[in-house]
């Protein structure tokens, strides 16, 4: 018994200092962050802010702003990694975007969370954040109808200080490298094909993350070695304060206590899906460039040969690929929860 004791102080401390040790670094990388366009002081305090670091996704951004601005976020705060496809002026030009410029390596800045955590220390505190990469859309239960600042006064009226989402992996129907729609199409047009299953989820020691597995990129190329398949849980929504911080990516949080938000898929609780756009067709040129950048992964040299069966342009869907027909089918297949919500829709929609 005291030796269980013991063992669970010593591992709350170290928790403790691995959490000052990741603000520090935030701190220190906020340093290197060169504004280009800083429009923070028309944040109102309440807010939704999104955080997103991102390089060359010129393309992606005018869905992109437009399902967030839809979504109800009023400011988003853009870390820009060095694009050179014209990225950062198409972004100085948006009236509710603040942009900054990071030159360093995305990989060594913890896959660009120091330089968002710099952001969210200066912006964040207080405020409902929405942190997610370009390439992902996030989705909830009844969003075509109830907004972000409906969904988070929700949350905080309970006491809920975040909501977990399932990075869902969009695909076409024929080999990577095309779409099913043109270029300006919805990405659910484009990609409208994913797995249904399976996934699973595990508690991992001692942060109580979890550490959610499957779907097509397993099936499709990490069937001989499941471990090593992407992490689909995510933390995107949250209610921020300055002493919290990502560990990896969105995956997981400290205080530990945050990672115990959402469980997977199959869980009650009200959650999300981020719709996940890896899969368009410039995947094929990525996957080429990734193979020698080396930025996003902690062992690029053990994930070498999925970029390589990326290039190679293969058909992800089967038999069972599922159709998108909107968040009420994800509801429906458990892949996200909504216990508790919408509020009762008298609109008769």
């Amino acid at each position: 018994m005291a030796d269980g004791r013991l063992r669970r102080a010593w591992s709350a401390y170290r928790l403790r200092w691995k959490r000052r040790e990741l603000l520090w670094r935030a701190m220190r990388a906020g340093r290197a962050l060169t504004p280009l366009a800083d429009r923070t002081g028309a944040i109102r305090p309440r807010d939704i802010l999104l955080f997103a670091t991102l390089r060359n996704e010129i393309a992606r951004l005018p869905e992109f702003l437009a399902h967030y601005r839809a979504l109800g976020v009023a400011h988003f705060l853009i870390v820009d990694n060095d694009s050179d496809d014209g990225t950062p002026g198409y972004l100085r030009g948006q009236a509710d975007l603040s942009l900054w410029r990071a030159s360093g390596s995305y990989r060594a800045a913890r896959f660009g969370m120091d330089w968002l955590g710099a952001l969210l220390i200066r912006h964040g505190h207080g405020h409902w954040c929405v942190t997610v990469d370009a390439d992902e859309l996030l989705v909830y239960p009844g969003c075509a109808r109830h907004d972000l600042p409906a969904l988070t006064a929700h949350l905080g009226a309970r006491g809920i200080a975040g909501m977990g989402a399932l990075m869902l992996d969009l695909y076409p129907a024929g080999r990577l490298g095309q779409a099913d729609a043109p270029p300006d199409a919805p990405l659910t047009d484009r990609l409208p094909f994913f797995d249904a299953g399976p996934y699973r989820s595990r508690v991992m020691s001692p942060r109580r993350n979890r550490w959610v597995q499957g779907g097509v990129r397993e099936r499709a190329f990490f069937a001989d070695r499941p471990d090593r398949a992407p992490t689909l849980n995510k933390l995107p929504l949250i209610r921020w304060h300055r002493r919290m911080t990502y560990v990896n990516s969105t995956h997981s949080m400290l205080p530990p206590r945050m990672n115990d938000l959402y469980d997977g898929p199959g869980d009650p609780r009200l959650s999300g899906v981020l719709l996940h756009g890896k899969f368009l067709p410039e995947i094929v040129a990525r996957s080429h460039e990734e193979l020698l950048r080396r930025q996003h992964f902690a062992d690029p040299d053990a994930y070498a040969g999925y970029h390589r069966a990326l290039t190679a342009g293969p058909v992800l869907r089967d038999a069972a690929s599922r159709r998108y027909e909107g968040p009420d089918l994800l509801v429906s297949l458990g892949l996200m929860g909504s216990a508790g919500w919408p509020p009762q829709d008298t609109s008769g929609a």
